[in-house]
């Protein structure tokens, strides 16, 4: 082998090399927010449920009815979902990482009366098993070679089929239809999950990143949130199949 041609594979080895351990970083980055912020929610679950005077701000305990405090709690995440969204340009990474943390205060005051409605030991059950398919599927999302990109489109059709089928049956309220759409949305944020972490790996080693760039800093940040979407519906939805009722 020539010089040249040594040279030139030493190079593109080196940038083989750096996208690697560029992705690892990222992916790793996203994986410590997405911890965070389940901490975070966790926490807050626990301090709500556990404090009369806390969630008697968010539903009446005489009569079982949400307050108007509560209420605002259980939309305004999806409020500040789309606000990071949206505003990926326009926001500094220090407020998407506060919108962020915020984002994760008011899902554990919202899942907050899980603990009220279901047994603690069940609930713990039904994370750890959370936490294993979770695991399993953004393990197999990240190693394999296969591309997930129709597999993802086919979720996300499931995911919009699965919403409205949802309101539908907010009016038929068919115990049947609650049964099926409970099924679906195990298995499609299953599979999401996979798709996802696959789909951020790929942004991770897009080509320039650096670990201290503030676009980086921001798509972690919402990295964190998609995958942090995805552990806590197949909770919720798993919850519905493992969870002990009080």
């Amino acid at each position: 082998m020539d010089m040249e041609s040594q040279n030139s594979g030493y190079f593109f080895s080196g940038q083989e090399t750096a996208s690697v351990n560029v992705t690892k970083t990222f992916m790793a980055n996203v994986f410590i927010w997405m911890t965070v912020a389940m901490a975070v929610t966790a926490i807050t679950a626990y301090l709500f449920a556990s404090s009369a005077d806390l969630i008697g701000n968010l539903v009446n305990l005489q009569t079982g009815k949400m307050t108007g405090l509560g209420w605002v709690v259980t939309f305004a995440p999806f409020g500040f979902v789309l606000l990071m969204s949206m505003g990926f340009q326009r926001l500094s990474p220090a407020i998407m990482t506060l919108l962020f943390l915020a984002f994760a205060v008011l899902m554990g005051m919202s899942l907050s009366f899980i603990l009220l409605i279901y047994t603690a030991a069940s609930v713990y059950k039904t994370f750890l098993v959370t936490a294993g398919m979770f695991g399993v599927m953004a393990f197999l999302g990240y190693t394999t070679k296969t591309d997930l990109t129709k597999f993802g489109s086919i979720m996300m059709m499931g995911l919009f089929g699965m919403i409205i089928a949802m309101l539908v049956n907010m009016f038929m309220h068919s115990s049947t239809m609650e049964y099926i759409i409970s099924v679906a949305g195990v298995l499609i944020f299953t599979g999401l999950t996979a798709y996802d972490v696959q789909k951020l790996k790929r942004i991770g080693a897009g080509t320039g990143m650096a670990a201290g760039d503030a676009n980086v800093r921001k798509l972690s940040i919402l990295g964190a949130l998609t995958l942090y979407l995805d552990f806590i519906n197949l909770f919720l939805f798993l919850l519905r199949f493992l969870g002990d009722r009080k």
